[in-house]
């Protein structure tokens, strides 16, 4: 519902009845007071007056009107009823105000426990100047403000009302139950587990936000036929990301958001915008409309959809009205998903970097003092004793490999995809470094578009291709390395190949290794495949999404021995 719609007012059933109660009252002290039934003109009013509390008490016009009135007509009533009740020698000398000045707790009380301490004091001011008018226009020769009941009754309901009118946001306070806030860490143990039990009842028991965006453009297809269509994200670059394409040809869209185009106004303006030309950078020119309609979830952007099609004014307003009420639901849908990809993120990178630490500060610095110790105690061996020698020189090399493998495995756990450099810098700057380290000859092509694939999806191909190159360098026995990186989103290739002794399927941590590498494709819904390379070797490749079609391949570069 939008910000500026009317929010219906609450009628508080208690609040009506109270003050139906008081009328009631200062009706009948009226009547035995002035024994005049003319004097029940003024409870009409107060009636009237306090209509907009009793219809509209939330209001923010009414219902203050309402107060102000129920004071003045209250002040203006209380010289009338202690001038009738003088006439009928009921109550003399200005006492019979008593009879009504006690409906003036109700406006004061009501304004008191909103916590407007400021309406209240004006309401005295109003209630004090009325009493006066009220005073001096009524009586036959004596005015009633000048006789002392009078001014006694009124400057004691004026005292009463002050200290209501301040201690009403107290008595606010002890009416209101304390609501214990929990610590940090219980409230995100409690958000969590909720997110556990939303994430198995969903259907399907997915939040993959690939798999809902293609959902979604499936969904649209049936109401807005067109040639292309995307699902865009935003990334932590500022720039967006592609979750899901359909069309007969793949698009490089507009992926910044400072660019003149319908996709940065849809972005600003969290309206659906309209163009007479395609918002792909790639496209060949000639008729095309397009149709961006923004994914807002609360107040926040948090992805786009774009439809086009070769025909001109294909999204006319109905078509616009069609789209927006599928791509309305699915915002929330999508920003579920992505939040559940940032939460398990963020766990993991932090995991990581937990064992990053625990491994450099613990069993590595550990080796490294059993090395000196094996260092020592050649240095400290008696002449003659060359079998113990040859001895510790074979524990000092399998310590040094043991401390260059825990190395590697340091730098394979604190890298990261950089949000700058893209994926295929971050493999090839693990691949030079493992490479080097083997004396393997490390030969890189890269195929990457400008547009990122989402931050997620990058880490786990990274994982996957550190894995594959890690099991090359340590159990194939290869001279060269081949690394390829296509990157062309939503799809995406990475394939690790060398030239050693091929995959023996008897090798248990070979199967452990294969085993973690598809587990990590089939969380980004790609898909592993394992292959012969002739004459010797193997090819591991991940291939997420479908292929591409392209007219021409982008710039490649492959560079031998890591350059």
């Amino acid at each position: 519902m939008p910000a500026s719609a009317s929010v219906p007012a609450r009628v508080h059933p208690l609040a009506v009845a109270a003050r139906l109660i008081v009328l009631a009252l200062v009706a009948a002290l009226t009547l035995i007071a002035t024994r005049d039934p003319g004097q029940l003109r003024w409870i009409a009013l107060l009636l009237v007056a306090a209509l907009p509390a009793l219809l509209a008490p939330d209001h923010p016009i009414a219902a203050p009107i309402g107060r102000f009135a129920e004071a003045a007509v209250t002040g203006l009533a209380a010289g009338s009823v202690a001038a009738a009740a003088n006439a009928t020698g009921t109550i003399a000398t200005g006492f019979g105000a008593e009879a009504i000045l006690p409906y003036l707790v109700v406006p004061l009380l009501s304004a008191g426990l909103r916590r407007r301490a400021t309406e209240g004091a004006a309401l005295l001011g109003v209630a004090a100047v009325a009493m006066v008018a009220g005073g001096v226009l009524v009586g036959d020769g004596d005015a009633v403000i000048l006789q002392p009941g009078y001014l006694a009754a009124c400057g004691q309901w004026l005292v009463l009302g002050a200290i209501i009118t301040f201690a009403a946001d107290t008595m606010r306070q002890l009416m209101t139950p304390v609501e214990n806030k929990p610590q940090p860490y219980a409230e995100a143990t409690r958000l969590l587990t909720q997110l556990r039990s939303v994430a198995r009842s969903l259907p399907g028991a997915t939040l993959d936000p690939g798999g809902i965006s293609e959902h979604l453009l499936e969904e649209l297809r049936q109401v807005a036929p067109g040639h292309r269509a995307a699902v865009l994200s935003a990334s932590g670059g500022g720039r967006l990301v592609v979750l899901a394409q359909t069309g007969a040809e793949r698009v490089d869209w507009e992926v910044t958001l400072d660019a003149d185009s319908a996709i940065a106004d849809a972005w600003a303006s969290q309206q659906p915008q309209t163009a007479s030309r395609s918002q792909a950078r790639s496209h060949q020119g000639g008729e095309a409309s397009s149709l961006v309609v923004p994914l807002v979830a609360g107040v926040r952007t948090i992805g786009l959809v774009i439809l086009e099609a070769d025909v001109p004014n294909a999204y006319p307003s109905a078509v616009v009205a069609r789209v927006t009420e599928v791509t309305g639901p699915a915002a929330l849908r999508l920003e579920a998903a992505l939040l559940f990809d940032d939460v398990r993120s963020l766990a993991t990178n932090e995991e990581r970097q937990r064992l990053a630490r625990e491994i450099h500060d613990g069993v590595a610095q550990e080796l490294v003092m059993v090395g000196y110790g094996i260092d020592n105690a050649q240095a400290t061996l008696p002449e003659g004793a060359d079998e113990t020698a040859e001895e510790l020189r074979t524990l000092r090399g399998e310590v040094t490999r043991v401390i260059t493998e825990l190395r590697l495995s340091l730098f394979e756990l604190r890298s990261e995809v950089d949000r700058n450099g893209g994926l295929a810098a971050a493999i090839a700057e693990y691949a030079r470094t493992l490479g080097t380290s083997a004396g393997l000859r490390v030969h890189f092509t890269f195929d990457e578009s400008t547009a990122r694939l989402p931050a997620a999806t990058e880490a786990e191909l990274l994982r996957i291709a550190q894995e594959a190159i890690t099991n090359a360098r340590k159990h194939a026995g290869a001279s060269n390395l081949w690394v390829t990186c296509t990157v062309d989103p939503p799809y995406a290739e990475i394939e690790v190949t060398d030239d050693g002794k091929g995959f023996a399927d008897d090798r248990p941590d070979g199967r452990y290794g294969l085993a973690i590498m598809a587990e990590r494709a089939e969380r980004i819904r790609g898909r592993l495949e394992i292959r012969p390379r002739h004459p010797s070797g193997t090819t591991v490749a991940v291939v997420l999404g479908t292929s591409a079609r392209r007219d021409s391949v982008r710039d490649s570069v492959s560079a031998p021995e890591g350059e």
